[in-house]
């Protein structure tokens, strides 16, 4: 629970944060989700990221541009310069393991691995059917020999994930895919020219599986869901 609620946590918290300092009842978009699922994912402590809004914000207060902040998207260059300042920081610290304590036994965990296994198995899209049985294999295999080492575990499946998410951008449908594509083109066209190349290439990756996910119905595997 404790390693769901810290997930949860860390989106839920940049969002109030922002909407707080928009001052305006708004929703994120998906590319600010996106946003949040690349830092996340890249490792940027929360606190970081909360600090990097704020200056965002501070700055603006003192010097009002012509636009208002109006996404995430405007606080990216400050996250990413506050992130590089704190690795800086860090070098030579002696590294901190990460651990998550969760009130699920092994067996709980193991019977949720088996029913994502049975629930991908329900998959009907052809084109996916030989990457599906082979993360469905490997599901099993991680369920059957599953240990208190959590953090291996979802390493483990996140490796079954990167075969799913590979399996997706490459074989689902062309023509569903090209549809999919062309949305996620659409909604990050207004910000292209402010992101570097390798910024916009992951994040558009992330919303476009996002996309596909949802369409093929492809559950999300990290133990953060379960």
């Amino acid at each position: 629970m404790e390693a769901q609620l810290n997930y949860f946590n860390y989106f839920t918290e940049i969002e109030e944060t922002f909407i707080r300092r928009r001052a305006k009842n708004l929703f994120l978009s998906p590319l600010d989700w996106a946003l949040m699922e690349t830092w996340q994912e890249g490792g940027i402590p929360l606190h970081l990221v909360i600090r990097a809004i704020e200056q965002v914000f501070d700055n603006f207060d003192r010097n009002p541009g012509p636009r208002s902040i109006k996404g995430l998207v405007f606080c990216r260059e400050e996250v990413e310069a506050q992130y590089e300042e704190w690795l800086k920081a860090q070098a030579g610290k002696p590294s901190e393991t990460l651990t998550s304590s969760t009130p699920f036994t092994v067996g709980e965990i193991s019977e949720h691995l088996q029913g994502l296994a049975v629930s991908l198995r329900l998959n009907s899209a052809f084109e996916l059917a030989e990457d599906i049985d082979r993360a469905c294999v490997r599901l099993v295999e991680i369920a059957d020999n599953i240990n208190d080492n959590l953090e291996q575990v979802d390493l483990s499946l996140k490796d079954v994930e990167s075969l799913l998410d590979e399996a997706l951008l490459s074989k689902s449908d062309r023509g569903r895919f090209a549809i999919l594509k062309k949305e996620t083109d659409k909604e990050l066209r207004p910000y292209k020219p402010k992101m570097p190349p390798e910024a916009y290439k992951s994040t558009h990756r992330l919303m476009l599986l996002k996309r596909l996910r949802e369409q093929e119905n492809i559950p999300r595997l990290s133990l953060f869901y379960l």
